[in-house]
Order: C-alpha cells, then structure tokens, then sequence
C-alpha cells in the first residue's frame, strides 16, 4: 500500500519524476547510463554500494533555503554541506536545510530521491567542485531506485550550476 500525498500515491510521484529526469536529459543531450536499482538508495552511501562506485562520485541533490527562495547544492556524497561558509561564498543571508514538503514543492520530487534536473522551474544551483575529481559521477533520477551516470562538466551545463567549494 503506498502513502498518499495531496491525493497521488507515492509511487505515482516516483514515476512521473524519473520520466522528466530521463526527458529533460535526453533534451540536453545528457543521457548516460540510467540505472533502476532494485533496492531504494536514500544515501550516498546506499547508492556507491548498489553502484560499485566511491561515496565521493554520487552528486547528492539537497534542497536548501537561501532567503527564503530554493538552493540546490549538487555536493559529492563524501562531504556535508556547511551552510554559514556556503552563504557567504554565494553571496546569500542565511543557507538551511529545506523541509520535505518545501523540498517536494520546489522539484516534484521527494527528499532522498531528488534529481539535479526535471524540476516544474529551474533552481539556483551550486555544485560541489570535489566532483571534478571523478571520470564519471553519479546522480539521483528522481526517485530513490534511479541513478544516471554523467561527468562533472555536464552536470554543471546540464544544471546550469556554479562549481563552489561547499564544504
């Protein structure tokens, strides 16, 4: 039985949100590898794992705050977000952690499953620079099962990011 959110089933919000992630790939040129794992990966640790890959090749998508409006901070799974240094290196007020329901309105996606793409609008985005380190890096696919393959410098066209250190 799955959960229901404003009327849709959980499922149904998992599917429709990798089909975008996978449309707007493809309508950027960026389809890579896409992987529909059997078990949920709701961390960067779950998804190296699943993925045989280090902790430090998933781009995890995080939903920020950043006065008041949506930031999406592409950072490597081996770092954690410093939301004081991020804000100043940005520019912006105050940097914190979005809420699920806050998360879900910006992408259409559920916290532990959001992609860097196939959001309703598009969001000021920050990728973390350690991901340049790594030949091919993986994100989530709108879902907690889906991950796509990319590198660094598609992610940042794909995102229309800005690389920063967010650590």
């Amino acid at each position: 039985m799955c959960e229901t959110l404003a009327g849709l089933s959980v499922a149904r919000v998992y599917v429709e949100a990798a089909a975008r992630v996978g449309q707007e790939l493809a309508a950027a040129g960026a389809a890579g590898e896409i992987r529909v794992l059997p078990e949920p990966v709701p961390t960067a640790a779950a998804a190296a794992a699943a993925l045989g890959c280090a902790v430090g090749a998933i781009a995890n998508s995080l939903i920020f705050e950043a006065d008041g409006a949506a930031l999406l901070v592409v950072a490597s799974g081996a770092h954690r977000v410093h939301p004081a240094r991020l804000a100043r290196r940005i520019g912006a007020g105050k940097i914190r952690r979005a809420d699920p329901g806050f998360v879900l309105a910006q992408t259409g996606q559920e916290a532990g499953g959001v992609a860097p793409v196939g959001h309703p609008s598009p969001l000021r985005t920050v990728v973390d620079e350690a991901l340049a380190a790594f030949p091919v890096v993986w994100a989530g696919g709108g879902d907690e099962y889906t991950m796509f393959a990319t590198s660094f410098e598609k992610l940042v066209k794909i995102t229309t990011g800005t690389p920063a250190d967010v650590t």
